[in-house]
This record gives structure tokens, sequence and C-alpha cells, in this order.
């Protein structure tokens, strides 16, 4: 017997989120200078969410390469 949908596991329902809180978005367009104390908080501009990282196979080329670099120096 299967265990029903909304009984599953919590860890595995987490996600991403694609969108922030006004709050959040105004903390963050204060800390990058942005957004100024007195600011309309409608009309804000966009924040990105998720930021590209490297691929274990780019992190592992960049180590080849450096250690390459490293010895040819040598």
């Amino acid at each position: 017997m299967s265990i029903h949908q909304s009984l599953a596991v919590k860890g595995k329902l987490v996600r991403t989120r694609n969108v922030f809180t006004r709050i959040e978005r105004l903390e963050i367009l204060t800390k990058s200078g942005r957004w100024k104390e007195g600011d309309s908080v409608y009309g804000l501009a966009k924040v990105r969410t998720r930021f590209k990282t490297k691929s274990r196979k780019a992190i592992k080329e960049a180590k080849a390469a450096e250690s390459e670099e490293s010895k040819s120096k040598e």
C-alpha cells in the first residue's frame, strides 16, 4: 500500500522559491544601493532569485587547467 501524497516527507517538497516577498526585495535592493529609505515600495525593480553555479565538470576542468599552468611555470 502506498503513502498518501499529503503525508510525503517534507524535505522532498522543499524547492527554491522563484519570488521574493516585498521585504526581501527591499533588503536586497538596499544592500545594492538601488533603493533608498523614503522611496516608493510600489513598482520595485526586479531582483534575481537564483544565480548560476558552476557544474562539477566545469570545476574539474578549471582545476586541471590550473594544475597544468603551475606545472608549466616550474
